[in-house]
Parts: structure tokens; C-alpha cells; sequence
């Protein structure tokens, strides 16, 4: 656990490790964090084991350098969400908040992340980046979901990087910026065309190697990308959060019917 308080800002780290058990299971050997990330183990299923991320204080506030690390071994299966919405608020400095998700899935492992929406409080000033490296045979459900603004406000700035890496190659690497300072255009009909939440969705499986789900839409709003590896986006726009959510969680569906 790393956890230091500067005139910057807050550094904190959390680490969540996970192996096989040797039993069918999967264990968690490092589970490590403090500060506004607390990580916890809660009831898993079969052979998958579960940690949520419990928000122990505000954050991310301006200045603030948070980390997220989830390492995935051989033959493990985790599944990580959170227990509310991360809300990204105005510090005490006029710095930037850096916010990085590291998450490594070695060949046979299996990873959902699935965290709860972030929302760009005004007067925020927010970079995300999330970056993903997976074994050749390695299975990936990853969400991403943001909104602009709480009810009735205007957003802050929020600027967001996705990377995703299968075997050392790059299959994506994507950033948007959104709100006051951002390249013009971000609420125009090409990129949230006044929509105020915006997400996407990776599934990396190594069946879509022998059959890839085909481009289309999904609905309003929402698009399905094939990724030139076993992967495919899912892009979505929406007025709030709970149709963004019915979005992702449709195009999600359709791939475990299909």
C-alpha cells in the first residue's frame, strides 16, 4: 500500500493480485490499498473470486494521483466492480488529477472490470487512463462509463485514454476530452452530439479469433467495433447514466446469446 499526502495532492496506490488456488479457485494474495481505494473481498462464485473498491474518502480532487493496479495469473478468474460512482471534484489546487487503471491478465486468466460511472463534477480537472495488456489466451470484460456534470451542472474537464494490448500488440488505443478546455467539437453531432454520458465496453475472448461478432449498431446510440485481435469496442452515448448503462449491458448480452 502506498498512501502519500503532498501540497499536490493525495498518492495512493491499491494492488489486487490473483492466482489459482490449486483447489478450482482462485485466490487473492495481495489485496492492498488505502486512502480513497479500498479494496475488499467479497463472496465470489465457483471459481471466480470478487473484490469491490469501497470509496474510504472524496476523490479524485485536483492534484491527486491515484492508482489501480489488478494483476491476473494463469488459470484465475476476478471480477472487480465498485461500490458507488466515483465522483471527481475541485481541489485545493488548480492541478490536474491523474487517475491510472494498470490491469495485466496472463494467458487462460479472466478479468471483468466493471467499476460504477465517474462522474466529472464542475470545476473538475480529471486525466483517466486505462491500459490493459493480455495474454495470447487471456479473456477481458472492461467498462468504462462517464458523465458530465452532476444533476443540473455543468461537467468539468475530463480526458480519458483506453489501451489495450493482446500479446504485445496494441489492438486499441483511444482518447477523448470532454468539457470546458477540450478540443472544440467534443458535444457536437460527431463525437456525445449533447448527450451527457458516454461509455465503453472491450470483450477480449478468444473465440472471437474463429468467429467475430460483425459491426453494427446496437441500438440508439451505441456501435460495435471489431478490434483487429480477439476483441471488439463497444461505444455508447446517452442522455444519463441508466440508459448508458442498458446499452453496454444489452451489447454485452447479445454476444452470450450469440
Amino acid at each position: 500500500m502506498d498512501r502519500v499526502r503532498g501540497t499536490a495532492g493525495l498518492r495512493a496506490t491499491a494492488r489486487v493480485h490473483a492466482r489459482r488456488d490449486g483447489r478450482g479457485g482462485t485466490a487473492l494474495p495481495v489485496l492492498d490499498g488505502a486512502g480513497p481505494l479500498a479494496p475488499r473481498r467479497t463472496r465470489g462464485s465457483g471459481a471466480e473470486a470478487r473484490v469491490t473498491l469501497v470509496g474510504a474518502m472524496s476523490g479524485p480532487l485536483g492534484g491527486d494521483r491515484l492508482t489501480v493496479e489488478a494483476d491476473v495469473g494463469a488459470g484465475a478468474r476476478l471480477r472487480v466492480g465498485s461500490a458507488a460512482a466515483t465522483i471527481a471534484l475541485p481541489g485545493q489546487t488548480k492541478d490536474e488529477a491523474h487517475y491510472e487503471v494498470r490491469l495485466t491478465v496472463a494467458d487462460g486468466g479472466e478479468l471483468h472490470w466493471l467499476p460504477e460511472q465517474l462522474i466529472s463534477a464542475r470545476g473538475s480537472e480529471l486525466y483517466v487512463s486505462t491500459r490493459a495488456d493480455l495474454g495470447a489466451d487471456a479473456r477481458l470484460v472492461l467498462r468504462e462509463e462517464q458523465v458530465l456534470g452532476r444533476a443540473g451542472e455543468e461537467p468539468g474537464r475530463l480526458t480519458s485514454r483506453l489501451t489495450v494490448r493482446i500479446a504485445g500488440r496494441c489492438v486499441l488505443d483511444q482518447e477523448l476530452a470532454c468539457g470546458p478546455g477540450a478540443p472544440g467539437g467534443w458535444d457536437g453531432p460527431a463525437v456525445l452530439a449533447g448527450h451527457r454520458a458516454v461509455g465503453q465496453l472491450v470483450v477480449v475472448r478468444p473465440e472471437f479469433a474463429r468467429r467475430m461478432p460483425p459491426a453494427r449498431m446496437s441500438g440508439e446510440g451505441t456501435a460495435v467495433l471489431p478490434l483487429a485481435g480477439p476483441a471488439v469496442l463497444v461505444t455508447a452515448v446517452a442522455p444519463d447514466a441508466l440508459l448508458l448503462r442498458r446499452s453496454l449491458d444489452a451489447a454485452l448480452d447479445s454476444f452470450d446469446q450469440g
